[in-house]
């Protein structure tokens, strides 16, 4: 070779997807759920991941108790509306009145990682959750996304505090999590809940009439979130679409007519969803600390763009069983996978048949907290999350397997419960921590 300096190009393949996000934010007024929310959740849609935000959930001491002993109402209502079609809930967290819920499509799971919760309060001097926020930040196929619940103070004349409040929350979410603990150290943020800014100085009657004329425009400019925007650059930093609906609140029960009680309350826009994404020279210094730790990693997120579209941004007034009405976003997550392998394969071995015992293998294909108390799950193919298995079997019981070592594993799993004369089909997880590793479909045949 002659000597010199060459120039070596090195190509990597990484899979690009667009993928679709649907948000809910509603404060439910301590109602009980209705019959449907299908058309809330637009299944048409096809979308990949749900994010449901509710605020005011009934928590009186009996109803808060028993919810956390078994799914709540309105946790059970969206687990069954999406199961049909293949969404699974990831996980939830709620504090007292505030459930936050995330469901994604079953083929997901496996690329869906490092989940965490957490919850502050805000009510009665911090020792009340009336007020505050809930949140769940997981990575997506490599990107660190993170959601935040939120229910701030009411009242016309606390633009400045509900700012203060929320700053508060920013500082105070901390994740169980080195890579990514507060919520600003996200790739994407997405914020919503009753975050209760009013429509300030306006009387009622012009309010009105420019609601009923459709002419939304002329209250932007004293939409206190808007004014506040102009004065605060945290607030700056999150974009919202354009308010091209009706004010969500404060609604007469069962209609589409605003308050007509003696208060006579102003509607307002409290009801709202927001996003931020990390800015491109926040990534880039975060990435040349990398540099200058150890060799530059190909999962930089410099490298690997995700663009956030909002596609829809609405209300569905339709739904009256509080005086708030729901507001809808769906985004189009563009992104560069910054992972496509399970970290776990699994292989079943055999016919499996019912009223026999069922076998199978495991591989760790990649480095990550594995335990002893890792299982794996039978499940069949419509469950709504990861408690509904039929069974489970602990993993390699003495020792955390070894990257790349192939472990067989004899269950106990008998297949006898369910009608010996029917083929049914079921889903085989690896789940650890309850974070799913690994997916794979067999089906049983009936007992010979």
């Amino acid at each position: 070779m002659v000597p010199g300096i060459y120039v070596v190009t090195l190509y990597f393949t990484f899979s690009f997807s667009i993928n679709v996000l649907h948000i809910v934010t509603w404060n439910v007024g301590t109602a009980e759920p209705p019959a449907d929310v299908r058309s809330l959740l637009h299944l048409e849609s096809d979308s990949d991941l749900y994010v449901i935000g509710l605020q005011e959930v009934r928590a009186t001491l009996v109803k808060y108790i028993s919810d956390l002993i078994a799914e709540d109402s309105w946790s059970l209502l969206f687990m069954n509306s999406l199961a049909p079609n293949g969404l699974v809930k990831v996980t939830s967290v709620r504090m007292q009145g505030l459930l936050l819920i995330i469901f994604a499509k079953q083929a997901h799971l496996p690329f869906i990682r490092d989940i965490r919760t957490t919850y502050t309060r805000t009510g009665l001097f911090g020792y009340w959750g009336n007020n505050g926020a809930v949140s769940a930040r997981l990575s997506f196929y490599g990107h660190m996304l993170c959601f935040l619940n939120c229910h701030l103070a009411a009242h016309v004349n606390y633009a400045s505090p509900r700012v203060d409040e929320f700053e508060h929350l920013l500082d105070t979410q901390v994740f169980d999590s080195d890579d990514a603990p507060h919520v600003l150290n996200h790739r994407v943020v997405f914020w919503f809940g009753d975050l209760n800014f009013r429509i300030a100085d306006h009387g009622l009657h012009f309010l009105r009439s420019a609601i009923s004329s459709g002419r939304l425009s002329l209250l932007w400019d004293k939409d206190q979130l808007m004014m506040m925007k102009k004065k605060e650059a945290l607030l700056q930093e999150f974009q919202e679409g354009c308010l091209h609906f009706k004010p969500t609140y404060k609604f007469e029960l069962h209609s589409e007519t605003y308050d007509t009680s003696g208060k006579k309350q102003k509607p307002a826009w409290t009801d709202r969803i927001l996003w931020w994404t990390k800015p491109e020279g926040l990534m880039e210094e975060e990435d040349e600390v990398e540099e200058c730790s150890s060799v530059a990693s190909l999962t930089d997120d410099s490298h690997f763009p995700l663009k956030v579209t909002q596609d829809l941004y609405t209300c569905d007034v339709s739904y009256g069983v509080s005086a708030h009405k729901p507001v809808i976003s769906t985004f189009n997550l563009e992104l560069w996978k910054k992972v496509e392998t399970a970290l776990v394969c699994v292989i079943a071995k055999g016919q499996w048949c019912a009223n026999e015992h069922a076998a199978l293998t495991y591989t760790i294909l990649e480095n990550f907290d594995a335990s002893t108390y890792d299982w794996i799950g039978l499940y069949k193919t419509d469950f709504k999350s990861s408690s509904d298995y039929i069974a489970f079997v602990w993993v390699k019981e003495s020792e955390v397997a070894a990257v790349d070592e192939v472990v067989q594993v004899h269950t106990d799993i008998m297949l006898a419960a369910y009608k010996r004369d029917v083929v049914f089909r079921c889903l085989l997880v690896v789940s650890a921590c309850v974070h799913c590793l690994s997916i794979l479909n067999v089906s049983a045949a009936p007992s010979s």
